[in-house]
């Protein structure tokens, strides 16, 4: 069963390739693309595959731009982060969803859907995701307000997959090519793609630029004050302990964020 994954979250791309081994449809680890220009790219120089599990937020974009783009006539599951919202659209069009987090018992009951409607993918004419779903898809995300950046993040930690909610990052932080999110009581989790690519997902409204290794969430700035070389210090809420500075290249834009 030829399988493509379209996820920028690596901890979730690995949950999905775990699910797939457990119930034994991929023996190797299927193609994971994060991209919607990657994804293009991919299809364009692949056959169909049997059956595509897709993430709607990716790194440059939301992936119905993909879908309206390039014909794509196998069937999608989609693996999402969005709320109820959504679910009328994927129901009215008899497409499977997973609302992340899921488990594999979540994932074993899309799975089936996929095999019980699979008769009807049988018409090579007939795309599993036709232009018109795509734009029920697209207009339902528009009517509630589609959110432009990410909520949360899945982070695989030692005892197991933990959630942590963008609202409780303090501050994001590069550090020997490891992006790590930091919360109030100062625990690292460790995120995928670079400290460029998180900023991207993240609103610009509540996270600003400190430096080339750094972000802060406006939520937790306590104090800002005048610091050596044209720099800044950047005091936390709470957190004493903790000082971060500007450079002096990021100063002026991170005055410009403050004032709003």
């Amino acid at each position: 069963m030829h399988i493509l994954i379209l996820e920028d979250e690596e901890p979730a791309a690995r949950q999905t390739v775990q699910f797939l081994r457990q119930a034994g449809l991929c023996a190797t680890a299927p193609p994971v693309v994060r991209s919607v220009e990657k994804a293009l790219a991919w299809l364009q120089t692949h056959p169909m595959p049997d059956l595509i599990f897709s993430d709607i937020e990716l790194l440059d974009g939301n992936v119905f731009s993909l879908y309206e783009r390039f014909r794509v006539t196998c069937p999608i599951i989609f693996t999402t982060a969005y709320d109820q919202f959504l679910l009328p659209a994927f129901q009215g069009n008899g497409i499977a969803y997973l609302l992340k987090p899921f488990t594999y018992e979540q994932f074993q009951e899309a799975l089936t859907k996929y095999q019980l409607l699979q008769g009807s993918f049988a018409q090579p004419a007939t795309p599993a995701l036709s232009p018109e779903v795509v734009r029920e898809l697209s207009q339902a995300l528009r009517q509630v307000g589609q959110p432009q950046y990410r909520q949360r993040f899945s982070v695989r930690m030692r005892n197991g997959l933990y959630i942590l909610q963008v609202e409780e990052v303090a501050y994001v932080q590069a550090d020997e090519g490891v992006t790590f999110a930091v919360d109030a009581a100062g625990t690292r989790y460790p995120l995928s793609g670079t400290l460029t690519e998180v900023e991207r997902q993240l609103n610009p409204a509540h996270f600003g630029r400190l430096n080339r290794s750094e972000l802060v969430n406006i939520g937790f700035v306590e104090k800002v004050e005048p610091y050596f070389n044209n720099r800044l210090a950047v005091k936390l809420r709470g957190k004493a302990d903790v000082v971060l500075t500007t450079s002096a290249a990021q100063t002026p834009e991170f005055r410009r964020w403050l004032e709003g």
